[in-house]
This record gives C-alpha cells, sequence and structure tokens, in this order.
C-alpha cells in the first residue's frame, strides 16, 4: 500500500506509452539538422505549447524545461538574484523545500517565520521588503504538512513593490489551479514526479519581461536558459502528465478531500494522543501529516514497512537525516513531537479500503510501541 505521493509518484501508463518512442526509435538529438531530429525538436516545441497554454503563460518561450523541481528552484533563484547585482537581498518561508532555502542562503536572506499552522503574513512579508530585495520565493503547498499558501496575496504585495515573484508549485500542480496569471506569479516550479510523470524532467515558468542569468552553459537550448542536449522522453511524459492531471484535477480532489477527511475521522477515533499537522482547512486534499505521542516515527514507519504500507517520517529529500524536521520546526512541534510524526499521502491507487486497513495496522502498531 503506497501512502507517500508527496515523496514521488507512478509514471502513468498513458504517460510511460507516449515515452518509449523516444528511447529507442526516436532517439535523435534535436539540435541535429536532419529529418529525424527535426521531427524531435517540433515534438518538443509542441509540447512546451501544451505546457504554455496549461498554465497560462504568454508565450511559449516562458517554458524553461530542467532536469527537476530542484533545479528549477535553483535556476530561479540564482538566475534572478545574479541578473541584478545591486539587488542583495531576498525573502522566503521558514517552511521551504531545501532546494530554495539552501539557494537563498548565500544571499541577504530573510526568512519569514510562520504561523502554528504553516501560513505566512502577509504583513510580515510587507515589513521584510527592502529598497535591495531582489526576490521573493514562498512555496505554494508545502511537501511535508500539506498548507496552502494565499499566493495571489503574496503575489500582489511584490507586484505592488516591483519585486519579482517565485513559487514552488510541485506539491500543488496535482489538486490546485496552477495558472500563472491567476496566481500572479512571475516565475513557478514544477516537478514531473509529482503528477505521475517521469522523474529527472521539470519546468521553470519565467515571464519573459524577467531579467535572468542562465545558470547552465553550453549550448543555446531552452532559448539560451539552460544549455545541454533536452531529455526528450522525459519532456514528452511531462506534458502528457501535466495534461492529464489537469484535466482530471477537479474530480480527483473532491475524491480525496474525502479520503482525507475520512481518514482523519479514523486516526482520532482510533489512535490516542494523535495531532494533525498543518492548516485544517488550506491544506491540499492529499495530506495527512500526524503526530502520535509516546512513539518515534521511524519505528512505526520500519514497521508499516514490514506490512507492505509505504509512508514517510517527513520530506522523502531529508530521510537521511536525524535532525528533527524544519518544518515541523518552524510550525512551533518540538523535538518528541518531530520525531513522532508520520506523512500519509494519498493518490490515484489509494481507497477507503486501503485506509481503513491501514489505520487498524498502525493502531495495533501504536499499542505495541507504547507498551514498550
Amino acid at each position: 500500500m503506497y501512502l507517500d505521493h508527496a515523496a514521488t509518484t507512478p509514471v502513468r501508463k498513458e504517460v510511460l506509452e507516449v515515452m518509449l518512442p523516444y528511447f529507442s526509435e526516436k532517439f535523435a538529438n534535436p539540435s541535429s539538422l536532419y529529418s529525424l531530429a527535426r521531427e524531435n525538436r517540433r515534438d518538443i516545441e509542441n509540447a512546451r505549447a501544451k505546457i504554455a497554454e496549461i498554465i497560462g503563460a504568454e508565450a511559449v518561450e516562458e517554458v524553461i524545461f530542467t532536469s527537476g523541481g530542484t533545479e528549477s528552484c535553483n535556476l530561479a533563484i540564482d538566475g534572478v538574484m545574479q541578473a541584478n547585482p545591486k539587488k542583495t537581498h531576498i525573502v522566503i518561508s521558514s517552511i521551504e523545500h531545501s532546494a530554495v532555502l539552501n539557494v537563498a542562503e548565500k544571499y541577504d536572506c530573510t526568512i519569514l517565520e510562520v504561523d502554528e499552522f504553516g501560513k505566512v503574513d502577509p504583513v510580515k512579508l510587507k515589513e521584510a521588503i527592502r529598497p535591495e530585495t531582489g526576490l521573493i520565493s514562498i512555496m505554494y503547498a508545502n511537501n511535508e504538512i500539506g498548507t496552502i499558501q494565499d499566493i495571489q496575496v503574496l503575489s500582489q504585495i511584490a507586484r505592488e513593490a516591483g519585486i519579482p515573484f517565485h513559487t514552488d508549485a510541485c506539491q500543488a500542480a496535482s489538486c490546485l489551479d496552477i495558472n500563472v496569471q491567476n496566481l500572479g506569479v512571475d516565475l513557478l516550479t514544477l516537478n514531473g514526479s509529482k503528477i505521475y510523470g517521469p522523474k529527472g524532467v521539470g519546468i521553470l515558468y519565467k515571464k519573459d519581461s524577467i531579467l535572468f542569468n542562465p545558470q547552465i552553459l553550453g549550448g543555446d537550448q531552452e532559448s539560451g536558459m539552460r544549455a545541454g542536449t533536452e531529455n526528450v522522453p522525459g519532456i514528452i511524459g511531462f506534458a502528457k502528465a501535466l495534461e492529464l492531471i489537469t484535466n482530471e484535477r477537479k474530480f480527483e480532489a473532491i475524491r480525496l478531500k474525502k479520503l482525507q477527511a475520512n481518514l482523519i475521522e479514523m486516526l482520532q477515533k482510533n489512535i490516542s494522543e494523535i495531532k494533525i499537522n498543518g492548516h485544517l482547512t488550506d491544506r491540499i486534499p492529499n495530506n495527512v501529516n500526524i503526530s502520535i505521542d509516546g512513539v518515534e516515527g521511524e519505528s512505526v514507519l520500519v514497521r508499516l514497512d514490514q506490512k507492505g504500507i509505504f509512508v514517510s517520517t517527513g520530506s522523502a529529500c531529508s530521510a537521511n537525516n536525524m535532525n528533527p524536521s524544519h518544518v515541523l520546526t518552524a510550525i512551533g512541534l518540538n523535538k518528541n513531537q518531530s520525531h513522532s510524526s508520520l506523512r500519509i499521502s494519498l493518490g490515484h491507487s489509494n481507497n477507503e479500503k486501503d485506509l481503513e486497513k491501514f489505520v487498524k495496522i498502525l493502531s495495533e502498531i501504536v499499542s505495541d510501541l507504547r507498551q514498550i
């Protein structure tokens, strides 16, 4: 039973099918001049146009293909900050993914504290802005606790101050509106592996008017914004995955919201001294993050694994780090609460019977560990 869709998702059959020809039959380098290569170039540009339409980009060139969410976040931050050397200051939130946090700290960085639910206060954002502020980066939906930020409000503050605004939307794409015009953002990051697409591919949306320095130099791929031979099968798969998830988003969000509510109710009914982490209503519908008093999250994870049930104790990118999650610390959890946390993230394959079985097994594990 896979309950860790926030870490990664399986590639959908429909996505794999459109990718397969580009591994062996349509293998040409799209920068070459002969017909086989020109066909691949055409297919890349068709995929770019499809993605641009889905996210509301005004020009297809505003979609830059990358190797994934981490590169896209790095590219957004370094690309903007290095293009404006007089703008040395950046503002982020305390619950950003490490792909933003670790890059932003290379600059003069203000880290906004969040409230107990993980929300950024717009007033605090206004107060953090300085004349030398070159970028604001606030994630759309948090990868650990699922809290959704008021991106339209926050981006409006940036726009009024004349500051570019970036959002990491990797966790949001499967269930929230990612139209860049509606959100009011200048830069937006998406990742294929979070939307039932392939790993190793993502995009950065960059509004055409934003000054920008490329970070990977070489050929003139991606309009000179990101050098390197394109990952053709990944790009084709990403576009297909985004198309499918967009068409299904409304109905799947409703289904997941119901599963989420039922799961929370079953957890609270069957396990005592349990805390739901993150915002109770402004959260993506596939996320449930809990702290269970009296147990270690890692011990629970190992025992669930032995039963063939897969969850996470926090961000998958920090699975080898024994320090408390910086996200859970930021919302006020102490060390014991952080170490007793589990992140359950739902997806296409999960149903009501799965969750009933999961809660039953989890309650037995918790009872046993508490006795120990």
